[in-house]
């Protein structure tokens, strides 16, 4: 290689280095410029230097002005776009990772999920997701679609799901309890062997919904839609089915247990009438 070559060759790395380091090449071009700037200005400096200085506090408070209101929203702008940018990754993932039914899938969906919830998005469409075996708990997914969705032997203790469409999802042999499930659309859904101690179903549809083995304790059902819902074997200690449309006899024959469970006055008759057994201590 010759000198030239290799003197470019130098030149050429350095280069690289410095433009790979952007806080040193910001520096080395404000020295540049005021280099530049006071060599230009440096007669002005020495023949009228008051009216000069005039000058330059002026452009200060220019510059002062351009800081705060044209860097300040510049600044707000650019954040609010990166905010917009990394809310539309996290639910590209999710999409990506739809019917994929992998741990991985499950655990990198879960955190997306949580990652949208640090920027307020609650309103998540899970549609077919596969997040079984996975931690959920306190997440807020209220209003979010999770229709046909596997949560199955997942934990989502006191995670709101309030107003969320949940037809067909499987929560079997998952925690959810305290849970929030107010006017959820649970029609379908499989709460089979799930804990949903002190979980609220108030005003939930839960139509042809499967609660067999279920722990149904001190649950909170007043008001709910349990047309067709299956009760077998599930424990409904102290739960609330005060104002529940749809409930029959023949639906509470199979459960568990009634003790202490709440009624309306009409099924309550029937029930100590034809299931004495079960509301006995």
């Amino acid at each position: 290689m010759s000198a030239v070559n290799r003197i470019k060759a130098k030149f050429q790395e350095q280069f690289n280095i410095i433009i790979e380091k952007p806080l040193l090449t910001a520096s080395l071009v404000l020295a540049g410029v005021s280099v530049l700037v006071i060599s230009l200005s440096l007669k002005y400096y020495i023949r009228d230097f008051e009216s000069f200085w005039s000058q330059i506090l002026i452009e200060a408070h220019g510059m002062i002005f351009d800081i705060a209101i044209i860097g300040i929203l510049l600044f707000w702008l650019n954040q609010n776009g990166e905010t917009r940018q990394r809310i539309r990754y996290y639910k590209d993932e999710i999409d990506d990772f739809r019917l994929w039914e992998s741990d991985e899938a499950a655990f990198r969906t879960v955190g997306n999920i949580k990652r949208l919830n640090r920027h307020k998005i609650h309103e998540i469409n899970l549609v077919n997701c596969y997040l079984a075996r996975t931690n959920l708990n306190y997440v807020n997914l209220k209003a979010s679609n999770l229709n046909s969705a596997n949560f199955s032997n997942s934990s989502l203790i006191e995670t709101n799901l309030e107003n969320t469409r949940l037809n067909q999802t499987n929560f079997e042999n998952s925690n959810l309890n305290q849970a929030i499930l107010k006017g959820a659309y649970a029609s379908g859904a499989n709460f089979k062997d799930a804990f949903l101690i002190k979980s609220q179903f108030e005003n939930a549809f839960l139509i042809k919904t499967n609660f067999k083995n279920a722990f149904l304790m001190e649950a909170n059902l007043t008001g709910s839609y349990l047309m067709g819902a299956d009760f077998e074997n599930a424990s409904l200690y102290k739960a609330d089915l005060r104002g529940a449309k749809g409930l029959t006899l023949e639906q509470l024959t199979k459960a568990k247990t009634l003790y202490l469970a709440k009624f309306d006055d009409e099924i309550l008759d029937q029930i100590k009438t034809n299931l004495p057994e079960l509301v006995g201590a």
